[in-house]
């Protein structure tokens, strides 16, 4: 899943620290999460867009051409 978290992240003037510290997590979890390698639970995703001042709409963008789980289909 895309996302827009170094984007609103710079925006804001945080560093990668910075927003780690405001949410609860390591640096390299933001590290992660910006690079698309891990996906956060909806308390983490939800505490970020709170950091960044924005909706979980505007940081995470689900791309079409991920393969869905099969209760979707």
């Amino acid at each position: 899943m895309k996302n827009f978290i170094m984007q609103l992240r710079k925006r804001h003037r945080l560093s990668q620290e910075e927003l780690a510290k405001k949410v609860g997590v390591t640096r390299q979890a933001i590290i992660d999460i910006e690079k698309g390698k891990y996906l956060p639970n909806l308390l983490l995703a939800y505490k970020i867009t709170k950091a960044l001042h924005t909706s979980l709409e505007m940081l995470f963008v689900f791309e079409e051409n991920q393969e869905k789980p099969d209760y979707i289909h």
